[in-house]
């Protein structure tokens, strides 16, 4: 079974930043795209942004020029540095993996547990 550990949420100010960190671990051959999504009061779950493999990378709109993500290919990791953030980005931010286990003939979606960011005076 495959387990993901999530770090780095927590309050901050305005304008401040957070970064935030995953990482999965179980009995995993390969991770294929990583991304971060998140859920904010009332909304829908959203992208923020994804990472594939190779390295290329999508944002949503609103997080662009703001937040990186970034992975750790070695680690299986990824990353998510927040800077400039807004009380808009209060959020529950969920990373997500696309992997292939050891022994399995598909890839599978794990999402991590949540960490909630909030971003408030």
């Amino acid at each position: 079974q495959v387990q993901v550990v999530e770090s780095g949420g927590g309050l901050v100010q305005p304008g401040g930043s957070l970064r935030l960190s995953c990482a999965p671990s179980g009995r995993i051959l390969r991770v294929n795209d990583m991304g971060w999504y998140r859920q904010a009061p009332g909304k829908q779950r959203e992208l923020v942004a994804r990472i594939l493999s190779g390295g290329s990378t999508n944002y949503a709109d609103d997080v662009k020029g703001r937040f990186t993500i970034s992975r750790d290919n070695a680690g299986n990791t990824v990353s998510l540095q927040m800077n400039s953030l807004k009380p808009e980005d209060t959020a529950v931010y969920y990373c997500n993996f696309n992997v292939r286990v050891l022994n399995a003939g598909r890839n599978l979606e794990v999402w991590g547990q949540g960490t909630l960011v909030t971003v408030s005076s």
